[in-house]
């Protein structure tokens, strides 16, 4: 006859079975029932309500998400004379063009609607000649251009606030509507015709949009037509903007090509990684 536990190895025993969850095993002086040992688990938080073992809780620490855009990061994204196909070259003094046929006040007169139409409109001119479509950004930034005869193709990489950014993406959308034609004035009194047209832009990023506007007017005394294609792409809470054009015609292939090369370099940075010397083969 096998000999009975004594009461301290027995209370030491139901303690143990309690932090296993051994919800069968019969803990008490010997009067039986599972009861106290559920209580028991239950009051320690190791139980669920039916006395069935919690599920298990992941491990290991939570996704932190793209990094933050730095200094050095966003000159890193910037596009290379290697992204480019053509005979661009790289200038150092982009941040500085400014182009004379952006300059003008817009004509109210042309809007039927609202004088609003007429503001968007003078926002749109007076953000491409300072280079300032998105406004100003809330973190780091970096610019450069390149030169290709009379056409100029300008990159910029920037990070915004977020919610300011989804709202000039929204009104950019509305602008080849808004804006469909409208005439601009200089202050030596010449009109200029202005025209917004929506333009194409690669499926990448988290969001885009893109626009086309020509401005006619005279340039040295000759008539002249500024063409320029706009392509904006968010990726997460940083943008690239790629500006292309000139007194040559538009450069729309330039700029998605610039579009698709400058994403791909935006996003590495973001994830962490540097930016390959190469481009990224197109697809």
């Amino acid at each position: 006859m096998s000999r009975r536990p004594s009461r301290p190895v027995r209370l030491a025993a139901c303690a143990l079975a309690a932090g296993a969850l051994l919800t069968t095993a019969a803990c008490s002086d010997g009067s039986g029932g599972s009861g106290a040992a559920r209580d028991a688990a239950e009051r320690a938080g190791t139980a669920s309500p039916a006395g069935r073992a919690p599920a298990a809780q992941p491990t290991g620490s939570p996704s932190t998400g793209p990094a933050a855009l730095t200094e050095s990061g966003a000159k890193a994204a910037l596009l290379t004379e290697g992204d480019l196909e053509g005979d661009w070259n790289q200038v150092q003094d982009a941040d500085k063009w400014r182009d004379q046929l952006l300059v003008g006040e817009v004509d109210v007169s042309d809007f039927l609607t609202a004088k609003t139409d007429a503001s968007d409109c003078q926002e749109l001119l007076d953000g491409l000649y300072g280079e300032k479509l998105l406004g100003e950004p809330s973190g780091p930034s970096a610019v450069t251009g390149f030169e290709q005869g009379d056409s100029r193709l300008l990159d910029q990489v920037a990070d915004y606030d977020r919610a300011g950014l989804d709202d000039r993406l929204e009104w950019m959308a509305s602008l080849p509507q808004q804006c469909d034609q409208f005439t601009a004035t200089d202050s030596g009194g010449e009109k200029r015709t202005v025209q917004v047209t929506e333009a194409s832009v690669p499926d990448v990023g988290d969001a885009r949009d893109g626009l086309r506007v020509t401005v006619q007017g005279t340039s040295d005394g000759s008539p002249a037509t500024l063409s320029l294609d706009v392509a904006v792409v968010r990726v997460g809470t940083s943008a690239l903007t790629v500006t292309g054009g000139g007194l040559d015609g538009d450069q729309a292939d330039a700029v998605e090509q610039g579009v698709r090369q400058g994403t791909d370099r935006l996003k590495t940075v973001l994830d962490g990684g540097t930016p390959s010397p190469q481009p990224t083969p197109m697809t």
